[in-house]
């Protein structure tokens, strides 16, 4: 499964990149305005920063529009994935830019039957939003199991990008599934380091090691 991150804090990008386990960043409109940056200056960073895929998003509407804004955000870098929403307008201005060879990622998918449309439309990622279905008590875990087994049916590429992560237990959910990305807050992702045997764990072998005597250096 693929790591990506979610947000536009370039210093949480950078900490987390250093570690080798950032394979892509996404970001929004809610969080580059959280950012307080000018949405073309830090995207520009975070695809300089990053090899893998950076999503940037539309403000747009209409796919015209959508169109034109995306063209402008993939000029940005050639790793940019242009985010576009899964509306009608959204869908074509999909079909007309991964025609021209860009990275899309389509988001706010809810249904089954919206990522489908999102893979004939040519997407190269979809998004799924986790959280947001748990919220009104739909099980967000499977759609993510239902998308995997019509993609698989008949062999789309389009990867299914398991989003709105709000736990750790919906990244190893999304895993065992078979989501192909999933993309997390730092804080999250940090979280997977967790465990509380853990914890304890460390603190005898320390109290043991001190009342022991042992020292490395």
């Amino acid at each position: 499964m693929k790591f990506f991150v979610d947000t536009a804090d370039i210093a949480a990008i950078s900490e987390l990149n250093d570690l080798g386990i950032v394979d892509g960043v996404t970001t929004n409109p809610s969080l580059i305005k959280k950012s307080g940056r000018d949405i073309l200056e830090v995207t520009k960073e975070i695809a300089a920063l990053v090899d893998g895929p950076v999503s940037a998003e539309v403000v747009a509407t209409d796919a015209s529009a959508m169109i034109a804004e995306g063209r402008k955000l993939a000029a940005i870098a050639d790793n940019i994935a242009i985010k576009l929403p899964l509306t009608w307008d959204g869908l074509k201005a999909c079909k007309t830019l991964s025609s021209e060879g860009h990275m899309i990622n389509v988001t706010l998918c809810f249904s089954a039957n919206q990522a489908l449309l999102a893979a004939k439309a040519g997407a190269t990622f979809i998004s799924p939003f986790i959280g947001r279905l748990d919220d009104i008590n739909l099980d967000g875990m499977e759609l993510i199991a239902d998308i995997r087994e019509i993609y698989d049916n008949y062999g789309f590429e389009t990867q299914i990008l398991a989003a709105s992560i709000r736990t750790v237990n919906h990244v190893s959910d999304a895993a065992k599934i078979g989501a192909d990305v999933m993309t997390a807050p730092p804080e999250v992702i940090k979280k997977l380091a967790q465990h509380p045997l853990t914890d304890a764990g460390l603190a005898q072998f320390l109290k043991d090691a001190e009342s022991a005597g042992i020292k490395i250096v």
